[in-house]
């Protein structure tokens, strides 16, 4: 039932008092609307109406406040449905593009198992949920595979200008290290390889 509508029943059995509270909460959850800001929990709409007339939150809470609560109620329920209609019309869009009946209704058939698996899915592992997946046998392996401070510093000496300078070394166009006559040392790709490793190691 949209807002406006309950709001009219509402009244019908409020007294003048409730009837003008009924009146200041609605022109609040409204308000809440025009700012996009769709908040109509009994916190917030006690807090926004205090200096209107607003009884405070423990009020709205008891049973003298189920008429506020039920109005508050149906405007979050009717933006929940508001919304969940519009992305269920943008996703179902693209079916109705498909020509042939018999293809449309597997197609739709289809969605609908889809949809039903992320829903189960979703209920089974909630968004945002985290899960780690730990090897521990080869957990002691993936530690040692790290270069050691030593290790890395004789990997980067390899690469290193002195290194090349002391044995009269230089890299060819290849990637080759070469020395003075030409010959190869190291094969192409070494120096790309050695610097990989100091990177991912």
């Amino acid at each position: 039932m949209k807002p406006e509508i309950l709001l009219e029943r509402l009244k019908e059995s409020a007294t003048p008092k409730a009837c003008k509270t009924l009146d200041i909460i609605y022109e609040i959850c409204v308000e809440q609307e025009k700012r996009e800001v769709y908040d109509f929990s009994v916190a917030t709409i006690a807090r926004l109406g205090y200096k209107r007339g607003v009884p405070k939150a423990q009020s709205l809470r008891n049973k003298t406040g189920e008429s506020y609560r039920a109005l508050l109620r149906s405007f979050e329920e009717y933006h929940h449905n508001k919304k969940n209609n519009v992305v269920s019309k943008k996703e179902d869009d693209w079916i109705e593009e498909i020509q042939n009946p018999k293809h449309k209704l597997l197609v739709r058939m289809q969605a609908s198992e889809l949809a039903a698996a992320n829903k189960k899915l979703r209920e089974f592992n909630p968004p945002g949920t985290r899960i780690e997946v730990r090897d521990y046998q080869n957990e002691k392996l993936d530690e040692d595979s790290a270069l050691s401070s030593l290790e890395r510093r004789a990997l980067e000496y390899i690469i290193s200008e002195e290194f090349l300078g002391k044995w009269d070394f230089s890299i060819s166009e290849f990637g080759e290290v070469v020395d003075s006559s030409g010959a190869v040392v190291l094969r192409a790709a070494t120096i790309d390889a050695v610097k990989k490793a100091l990177i991912n190691l």
